[in-house]
């Protein structure tokens, strides 16, 4: 593999040829402010809040897009890049509502931590507003279309990762906006919220809301499927109010699908079973485990021992962990005396 020797900041870096700047800035531990960039998407550029300085080149470059080339010598921090920055971002709240007190994004939004970071107080620009369309590819998302800034996060992560094309941008120029384009192809996934720097998607499941430091989030694997995608369970008050993820945990890498990421309200149903329940003339009565399970283990052996352990049949959970339907599987086959069984994701 060729490498290349760069300068960033005085500091001698050395980076694999195909490196952007970027990413070279970021093995260094230097950091370049970023709104559209995410490590999973091809560089997009459309934020400008990357730019840096290159010594020979007389206008700003989006370190995110640029490759590093031979001993280049780059500056990712001085007041004309602080300025420039600036600017970006209130270019970018001439069409943003601030109104971060009632948005679910509010604590973990990237765009309000900028504004903060660059002290921006009032959006000097004025310009006639556009009236954007507030429909979706799925009801699951809340689709705030005049919090969206164009970054073009939602469109790459649904082309690029999951390969759905199912919204895109549509019309041009200032009278751009993101639509759905491929209404069928939507797998209401929410990779698109997963992504999303501001609060322009939003989750359209739950009736309970929390800020982040509001709500414990508790690591865990999906329990829908054996392929053991990690997530974490927003809790608070004891209820299970969404589920996010973290990019580097797990095979998924930040990615679920729609039961992973809005399957989560039977956790609290009311309808949920309590307690153990015996049927008596024709009424279901509450019992414990103890006299339900000696139920259960009476009529298995009566019918075993009446009509062969063929007449049972075992049907196991796609809810439940692999170790937890070998198990099941051992039990029908070497307790029972069966093959007698199945399990109910095949179905």
């Amino acid at each position: 593999m060729n490498m290349l020797n760069l300068t960033i900041n005085n500091k001698q870096i050395t980076v694999p040829e195909g490196t952007t700047i970027l990413e070279a800035a970021g093995t260094a531990g230097i950091i370049i402010p970023t709104l559209c960039f995410h490590k999973r998407l091809n560089p997009i550029g459309s934020c400008r809040m990357c730019v840096v300085d290159i010594e020979g080149c007389s206008e700003p470059m989006a370190s995110c897009t640029t490759p590093v080339t031979k001993d280049i010598i780059v500056t990712t921090d001085s007041d004309r890049l602080f300025r420039i920055r600036q600017e970006s971002l209130k270019l970018i709240l001439v069409n943003h509502p601030l109104d971060c007190p009632i948005c679910d994004k509010g604590g973990e939004c990237k765009l309000q931590d900028l504004v903060y970071e660059f002290g921006i107080k009032k959006v000097p620009y004025k310009t006639n507003g556009v009236l954007r369309n507030t429909d979706y590819a799925t009801p699951l998302i809340r689709h705030w279309a005049q919090r969206c800034i164009m970054c073009i996060r939602c469109v790459s992560a649904c082309r690029e990762i999951k390969g759905l094309g199912a919204i895109d941008v549509i019309d041009n120029g200032y009278d751009s906006q993101i639509s759905p384009v491929n209404k069928d192809k939507c797998e209401s996934c929410g990779e698109c919220l997963s992504v999303c720097p501001t609060g322009a998607i939003t989750e359209n499941l739950s009736r309970y809301k929390g800020r982040p430091w509001m709500v414990d989030r508790v690591k865990t694997t999906c329990t829908y499927c054996g392929c053991g995608c990690q997530l974490e369970l927003n809790v608070m008050d004891n209820r299970v109010i969404a589920v996010t993820t973290t990019e580097d945990r797990g095979t998924n890498k930040g990615s679920l699908c729609v039961k992973g990421r809005f399957g989560y309200e039977f956790i609290g149903s009311e309808q949920r079973l309590q307690t153990p329940l015996i049927k008596e003339n024709g009424k279901f009565r509450e019992a414990s485990w103890s006299e339900a399970l000696t139920l259960v283990a009476d009529r298995f052996s009566k019918i075993k021992n009446e009509s062969g352990p063929d007449a049972l049949a075992g049907l196991s959970s796609a809810r439940c962990t692999n170790e937890e339907n070998y198990l099941f599987q051992k039990f029908i086959r070497a307790v029972i005396g069966t093959n007698n069984v199945d399990h109910c994701a095949r179905l």
